[in-house]
């Protein structure tokens, strides 16, 4: 059965050669603006024939690097170098982008947990459903930005999740080698069907993603590696060589998160101080912090620990924490 047409459009013309910026127009009917549409910022760079590539950030409106780096791109990259077609979308989820929250204010969305959408759902659900009915299927591969937004922070590292497809995950193994991120990190796990990846991944596109920072703050770090990172990706896929003094790539570090057991979540109420940091190597077993209550002093903390042994790639960056929030989560060296 066809899946149903969105209702969002766009002066954009996805064929046509050279660059555009413009939007991609979501109607938004509310009290101030019966007609009024939401304008996502959309660019699209085009020349000859090749690979069509779409790269995405503000997934996640409090996650800046990514967005930093493509809003640059945009605005330096020259038609004539790119073979192929490259779509940008700096701030996906423009309402949370312009927020700067995780969220959408408009309808509470997660759009990294929407997809694929639907026509008929909020704001959130529509942009979903754009990705997944116009925007995957003309593409070859994607590169998702994100980074650990306001309330956690990564090591810097870029991603893959496996498909279950081999020669899928084989090319985007290959893919994630020329991007070169100091860690790359294999998902092990798909537990999320509605995740962006796993929506590309469904379309059988070569599916990147990364964490390139976090702490709701913009890491100057993160935006370098996806600069470099990420004219080493188009070069890998043939759409844009990348630069001549562009300094020859890491040899990156994999690691894998097998399954949920390699997260910590906070077991009460209350302030977790962490007994650990950020980039440090643990044991199963070893104290990852304790939960204080300093509304009840006299009452002891309440600790919790690491299930496996491992590098703590990320970590909690809020003091105060409920029962299940996560506060560390670990990824194991494979070969």
């Amino acid at each position: 059965m066809a899946k149903a047409r969105s209702p969002l459009w766009t002066d954009v013309d996805y064929e046509a050669p050279g660059k555009q910026v413009g939007f991609l127009h979501m109607p938004h009917s509310v009290t101030r603006s019966a007609y009024g549409t939401i304008p996502i910022p959309l660019a699209v760079i085009a020349n000859g024939s090749g690979p069509t590539v779409l790269l995405m950030a503000g997934n996640h409106g409090d996650e800046y690097e990514g967005q930093a780096a493509l809003c640059d791109f945009v605005r330096k990259v020259d038609p004539a170098e790119v073979q192929g077609r490259i779509i940008v979308l700096t701030a996906t989820n423009l309402p949370a982008a312009v927020a700067g929250t995780r969220t959408s204010p408009l309808d509470d969305g997660n759009l990294n947990r929407a997809f694929p959408g639907d026509p008929t759902d909020g704001p959130t659900g529509k942009i979903a459903h754009y990705l997944d009915t116009v925007l995957f299927p003309m593409c070859d591969a994607t590169h998702d930005f994100h980074s650990g937004g306001a309330s956690l922070d990564y090591l810097t590292l870029a991603t893959m999740r496996l498909s279950g497809d081999a020669d899928l995950d084989r090319r985007a193994r290959a893919a994630l080698d020329a991007f070169a991120p100091p860690l790359a990190m294999v998902w092990a796990f798909t537990n999320e069907p509605t995740l962006s990846s796993a929506c590309a991944l469904s379309h059988k596109l070569i599916a990147l993603g990364g964490e390139f920072g976090g702490r709701g703050a913009v890491r100057l770090e993160g935006i370098r590696v996806i600069e470099a990172g990420m004219r080493r990706f188009l070069d890998h896929l043939g759409v844009m060589e990348a630069p001549a003094d562009l300094p020859p790539p890491p040899r990156p570090r994999y690691v894998e998160v097998p399954d949920r057991s390699w997260y910590v979540y906070a077991p009460e109420r209350g302030l977790f101080v962490q007994a650990v940091d950020l980039g440090a190597e643990v044991e199963a077993g070893d104290l990852a912090g304790q939960v204080y209550f300093p509304e009840d002093p006299g009452r002891s903390p309440v600790p919790c620990h690491f299930r496996q042994s491992g590098l703590v790639i990320c970590q909690r960056t809020m003091g105060r924490v409920e029962r299940g929030d996560c506060v560390f989560h670990l990824a194991r060296d494979i070969d």
